[in-house]
């Protein structure tokens, strides 16, 4: 994989929204055959208290995802990530652009900014289905229009 076919989606503790997001991208990508795949990461992956969030895992099990479209363990948000990935989406403005801010300032206004709660502010299924229907219609943005031009655009 290189560059132009990774997106890249951050969370807190890369457990279960950015996880929920990874596999499902990854799932539909697969599906309609773009090169495009998904990676996840989190600023904080050490305070999570599990491999993979339970809601998470219902969740993908509910819609016959297979939990291996999603990284094993969480993983924490890298320099080396934000190089890597042709877009990167942090999923919620409010708590994640001031992480931006404090630990990567130069990617603060590179990287696009969407508003999914995280547990503590909504509930899994109001939260989920919303985070769902962003990642869809990211892949349906994908699957019409050139790899750099969305990536410049969205």
């Amino acid at each position: 994989m290189h560059r132009s076919d990774t997106v890249l989606f951050v969370c807190s503790g890369n457990f279960y929204r950015s996880r929920f997001a990874e596999a499902l991208f990854n799932f539909h990508a697969l599906r309609r055959r773009l090169s495009w795949r998904a990676e996840s990461r989190g600023f904080q992956p050490h305070l999570a208290t599990e491999d993979l969030s339970h809601h998470t895992r219902a969740a993908l099990e509910l819609r016959n995802i297979p939990l291996a479209l999603t990284r094993r363990k969480p993983a924490r948000l890298e320099a080396c990530d934000l190089r890597a990935a042709a877009l990167t989406i942090c999923l919620k403005e409010a708590e994640h652009r001031p992480r931006m801010v404090a630990g990567f300032p130069e990617w603060t206004d590179r990287v696009h900014y969407w508003h999914i709660h995280d547990i503590d502010v909504e509930p899994p299924g109001t939260a989920l289905p919303e985070l769902e229907q962003n990642v869809l219609d990211l892949v349906a943005s994908l699957s019409a229009a050139p790899a750099r031009a969305l990536a410049l655009e969205f």
